[in-house]
């Protein structure tokens, strides 16, 4: 009776976590950037700045074998195996998801991505949850071979792995599959901002920004006005919260750090408020734009000129006391504007690409390499 017990309990153990897992992997690996900006966050936090460059592969290696990982789980292949690996990985997210809620705080630990919100401690419970469950779930099987794989279980392991790994590395190369972000095709950013304020035009205009960030070295937090150009550094310096003075409501800051800007001031709502279309070519580091993304700009630019239409390029490289103006492969210059990295990462999921804006809505998103004009 006791066995019986203990092997539906394992069963019902076994699904519900499968089924978390993979859903789990899946919101994280159809948008590696957001995945790789949580663990530069954690690395910045415990003092490993020196691994930020891996944080991409580590992205799309952490949520490849999570959505891996369940799909085992949720077809009995190896289970045994499985569930050490789970168990490893959980007691370590358990410990670190109360350090975040304690100790070393963080605003969102990412376990869902962009389509689930938990707060530390939610996650932490969350994690609570399911830490037990795996346990009955190795328990059940612990007298199962580790490795003693048969031919169906080899083939559908290396099914599960190329699936879930191709599916982080496609989205890294291309563009998130699902677009769990405000900035998604359809959106009017004018509007978003002045319904989050909830106020008018003229009053939205007057209101003071400050700009919170963590130094990325010490962790102390600073706090700085939207004209100044320092926390533009993003080696230096990581976005925490943006405050709105002299309202009386607070504001989603996901939106309303939205801001564009140059030497000669900001110019964010007379590019989200123009009609027809504006082309917003999106940069992060200009020396990284290959020869063939250049071409494809310089395709962008000469569309917009054939169409009367804006084009602009946005940058959160810093950009010096003068209006810089930028060639790609012999185009007519582009007018260039700061906006914050995070905000760009935010918006498009891309080291360099293209944003179109028709009447003020994201018509279309494209990665660089998808660019065909």
């Amino acid at each position: 009776m006791a066995s019986r017990k203990l092997k539906i309990a394992s069963h019902i153990c076994r699904v519900v976590v499968g089924l978390t897992f993979v859903f789990s992997g899946f919101v994280k690996a159809v948008d590696p950037w957001g995945t790789a900006l949580r663990v530069n966050e954690y690395l910045s936090i415990y003092g490993f700045e020196e691994l930020r460059p891996y944080s991409m592969i580590f992205s799309i290696w952490l949520c490849g074998a999570e959505l891996m990982m369940g799909l085992m789980l949720m077809f009995k292949v190896r289970t045994r195996l499985v569930s050490i690996f789970a168990l490893i990985s959980m007691s370590f997210f358990t410990v670190l998801t109360f350090l975040s809620a304690t100790w070393i705080p963080v605003e969102d630990c990412g376990c869902f991505g962009d389509a689930l919100k938990l707060t530390p401690w939610e996650t932490f419970f969350k994690n609570l949850i399911i830490l037990p469950m795996v346990f009955i779930i190795w328990y059940r099987h612990r007298v199962q071979r580790i490795l003693d794989f048969k031919r169906w279980e080899v083939a559908l392991a290396a099914v599960f792995c190329t699936f879930a790994m191709g599916v982080g590395t496609y989205c890294y190369y291309n563009l998130p599959l699902i677009d769990f972000l405000p900035y998604k095709k359809g959106a009017n950013i004018y509007r978003m901002i002045t319904s989050q304020h909830n106020t008018g035009e003229e009053e939205m205009e007057t209101e003071e920004y400050v700009l919170v960030y963590r130094n990325r070295r010490t962790g102390r937090l600073r706090e700085f006005s939207i004209d100044d150009k320092e926390w533009q550094n993003e080696d230096k310096w990581e976005w925490v919260e943006t405050r709105v003075d002299n309202e009386v409501s607070a504001i989603h800051t996901l939106v309303s750090e939205f801001s564009i800007s140059d030497a000669e001031g900001n110019v964010t709502y007379d590019i989200l408020r123009r009609e027809g279309y504006v082309y917003m070519i999106c940069v992060t580091t200009f020396d990284n734009v290959s020869d063939k993304c250049a071409e494809r700009l310089r395709g962008v630019v000469d569309r917009a000129e054939e169409q009367g239409a804006t084009v602009i390029c946005l940058t959160p490289q810093p950009l010096g006391s003068e209006v810089v103006y930028h060639s790609f492969a012999g185009s007519s210059e582009v007018r260039c504007y700061n906006i914050d990295a995070t905000v760009m990462k935010t918006m498009l999921r891309a080291e360099t690409g293209l944003v179109v804006l028709n009447n003020g809505v994201i018509e279309e998103k494209y990665n660089c390499r998808n660019i065909e004009f």
